[in-house]
């Protein structure tokens, strides 16, 4: 009898240890798969902080010209935001705005604003037009199937099923009333998974859902997309809006998608009053710096904690906030806002219209030292302990993956200069001499056992740290 129980415990054992490798090599797959689609932080354009609803092809192609220029130094994603199925983007509801659809509930883009989508063709010529230039093509869409589709309860491509049986009618987007919710079905899959097919046929490589990483939450679709992502052979990059996601979700946002936002929209501005407790919209640049610290252990190829789009420049002729402007953030503030978007790994996605971008922004974007701390295999983190000196600042490290760190930024988040002086353990390093350069303005900091700078208000010192005599490349 103890034989034989001997012998069942073992068996189960074995059948135990079968199923654990079995799901470790489902998550290696998944965790592989991602990193395949979005091995770097996405880099590139978005047409919201310049455009809202209203791009037409005509801008979108005479941007997409300027960052052709900016490819060599990896900004390659042209993504066209919300709103390019609309007839009428300045209407005031949904109904003014009359939403274009296909014969299967699908959202197509208006020819009167995009005309090579003439005869059925869609976004697919303007898609082939940009890679043609070098670079990626991406859209953005609200989770969910148009409530015109459902209402006249349209036949879902490819399946049995009709849009009526893929809605959930008691969810709906709070902020954005023109779909209703996918119901979590058979039904519901047919539909993403239309969609999904359409997208891959027009090219596209950037999908960016919104409505569904917070304010609500809705996994269920999260995840619908991510199969129907999975289904199509083009490989497509999965952004998830807006935030701020729930930490709590990191693992599950991570397992399904790319990229997803890790606070509410970022705008021009260092810091914005929130009277409404219940929302922290519109952020600023300095919010950026808790949240990013928050999710910087959620760091990893495949899976890049975002803190929005990069509102630099010229914000017209119809931003999607606010009266057409200049941002209003200084070039110190710009220069912080990079700098910590690219030592913290975050996507580096320009909102700005570049057909009108600021001469002395341009070689901030084209600083390969600095991109390079964003797209090299690298790994970041704030310092959470400082010294009384720097009390008024903010630190990150960031080295090699597998290497010490050799890079340090140190943030002025006062409202005065700063002159330091410190020794390098105290900024994360671990030998007590270096010599450094500053990545910034290509500055040789000579040998010593500390590092001496002044930092001006609102902006950033960023120093590439060596034990040798050290010495500035130039970029």
């Amino acid at each position: 009898m103890r034989g034989q129980v001997g012998n069942r415990w073992r068996a189960t054992a074995r059948r135990m240890r079968q199923v654990m490798l079995l799901v470790q090599a489902l998550l290696f797959g998944a965790a592989a798969s991602a990193a395949g689609l979005a091995p770097t932080p996405p880099m590139g354009w978005n047409s919201w902080d310049a455009y809202g609803f209203t791009i037409t092809e005509e801008q979108f192609r005479a941007n997409v010209a300027v960052l052709k220029d900016l490819k060599p130094y990896g900004w390659s994603y042209a993504v066209i935001d919300e709103g390019w199925y609309m007839a009428n983007p300045l209407g005031d509801k949904l109904a003014t705005r009359q939403y274009k659809l296909d014969a299967h509930g699908r959202l197509e883009p208006v020819t009167s604003r995009f005309p090579s989508a003439a005869d059925g063709r869609g976004l697919k010529s303007l898609a082939d037009w940009t890679h043609g230039q070098g670079l990626k093509f991406g859209v953005h869409i609200v989770r969910g199937i148009p409530k015109d589709a459902v209402e006249a309860n349209m036949p879902i491509e490819g399946s049995r099923f009709r849009a009526a049986d893929a809605a959930d009618r008691a969810d709906t987007c709070p902020w954005d009333d023109g779909n209703f919710g996918i119901a979590d079905n058979a039904a519901g899959q047919a539909y993403y998974d239309s969609l999904i097919r359409q997208y891959a046929a027009w090219g596209v490589d950037f999908i960016k859902v919104d409505c569904i990483s917070d304010h609500p939450y809705r996994p269920t679709e999260i995840r619908q997309i991510a199969e129907a992502l999975r289904k199509v052979s083009r490989p497509i990059v999965l952004s998830l809006s807006p935030g701020p996601t729930n930490i709590s979700h990191a693992a599950e946002v991570a397992q399904w998608s790319q990229m997803w936002r890790i606070a509410d929209d970022l705008w021009d501005g260092w810091a914005f009053p929130h009277p409404n407790p219940n929302t922290t919209f519109p952020n600023g640049v300095l919010s950026a710096f808790d949240n990013l610290a928050k999710w910087s252990a959620h760091v990893r190829p495949g899976n890049w904690p975002d803190a929005d789009m990069l509102p630099f420049g010229s914000l017209a002729p119809h931003p999607g906030w606010g009266e057409p402007r200049r941002s209003r953030l200084t070039q110190a503030e710009t220069r912080t806002a990079l700098t910590l978007f690219a030592i913290a790994r975050s996507p580096l996605i320009l909102g700005g219209n570049l057909t009108e971008m600021d001469n002395w922004l341009r070689p901030m974007l084209t600083n390969r030292s600095v991109t390079a701390l964003n797209q090299e295999d690298r790994v970041s983190r704030p310092l959470e302990s400082l010294p009384p000196a720097l009390a008024e600042t903010k630190v990150w490290i960031s080295g090699l993956r597998g290497d010490a760190p050799d890079t340090v930024a140190i943030f002025n988040l006062s409202e005065k200069p700063l002159t330091l002086q410190v020794p390098w353990k105290a900024l994360g390093l671990s030998d007590n001499r270096y010599a450094a350069c500053d990545l910034w303005i290509n500055a040789t900091l000579e040998p010593s056992e500390n590092a001496r700078f002044t930092v001006a208000s609102h902006d950033v010192v960023l120093l590439r740290v060596t034990r040798g005599a050290g010495k500035c490349d130039a970029d």
